[in-house]
């Protein structure tokens, strides 16, 4: 016997796995066809889109706002963003965004993106990747957010 209780070759119980799932009810309201176009546009209507005639959805906004352009960038994002004459960051790169930046455009590399300096025969990415940053040839932006939710966009030239 084991201190659980029952017997020493069984782990589990003696009920069946499926009690433990509920029936539907089926008590529940059946859509009618007529009423289930209604509910969708409404649906549609909630979230920000619009249907034509056909019912397909025609624009659509994560935001729900149809005012808002596609694709558009908030407004407040480019507020948020500190000019380049203003950061208050170390111009240090982090070990952290050193190692961010050699995966990615290691990554780049080994997807054919083309190599910035002579290769001189090397097929390792990451080692193409790293002569590209100690050269600061490195074509990536590395972005700070600051606590209150601004940011600041550093070049891999610009960081030491």
């Amino acid at each position: 016997m084991s201190d659980y209780g029952g017997d020493d070759a069984a782990f589990g119980n003696d009920e069946p796995e499926d009690a433990y799932f509920e029936e539907p009810d089926d008590d529940e309201e059946e859509i009618l066809p007529d009423a289930d176009i209604d509910a969708e546009d409404t649906d549609l209507q909630a979230r920000g889109a619009r249907a034509n005639d056909e019912n397909n959805i025609v624009e659509s906004d994560a935001t729900g706002d149809p005012n808002q352009r596609r694709g558009a960038r908030p407004q407040g994002e480019e507020a948020k963003r500190i000019p380049d004459d203003k950061r208050t960051t170390t111009p240090y790169m982090t070990k952290y965004e050193r190692a961010r930046v050699l995966g990615t455009r290691a990554l780049q590399i080994s997807m054919n993106a083309p190599p910035l300096v002579d290769i001189e025969g090397e097929t390792d990415p990451l080692r193409i990747a790293m002569k590209e940053f100690n050269q600061k040839k490195i074509p990536l932006t590395v972005r700070r957010y600051l606590p209150d939710g601004s940011f600041e966009d550093w070049t891999c030239e610009e960081l030491l």
